[in-house]
């Protein structure tokens, strides 16, 4: 997807990095990811999904195994983006994500408090 085709002012960043972003569309129902010169839309679960990939990636193993090379081809089932990275483009797709799930917990955690002062 190309970011000219999206109005950014719509879009609500929750989290960045050097390497990318990750925003928010409340009109849309779904989320962006703009990393890897890639502006890719997933919904709640994907981002889920991705998430839980990119996590799953063993970072040492993949510096210390010199038979293979240093690069992962990130997708899963279902989703129409395929990401291959190498390890430092790994680490920062981790960060950025873990980011960005800090920040919806957070978000929750303060949505939270001021319901229950408001009650």
């Amino acid at each position: 997807m190309n970011k000219a085709c999206i109005n950014i002012n719509e879009l609500i960043n929750v989290f960045s990095n050097n390497h990318g972003s990750v925003y928010q569309s409340d009109k849309l129902n779904c989320f962006y990811l703009d990393f890897g010169g890639k502006f890719a839309r997933f919904n709640c679960t994907s981002l889920k999904k991705i998430k839980k990939v990119v996590e799953n990636i063993d970072v040492d193993a993949l510096l210390l195994n010199t038979k293979k090379a240093n690069f992962e081809l990130i997708t899963f089932n279902g989703c129409d983006h395929i990401y291959l990275l190498d390890v430092l483009e790994i680490v920062a797709l981790k960060d950025l994500l873990q980011g960005a799930f800090t920040m919806f917990k957070l978000n929750h955690l303060i949505s939270d408090c001021l319901y229950r002062l408001t009650v």
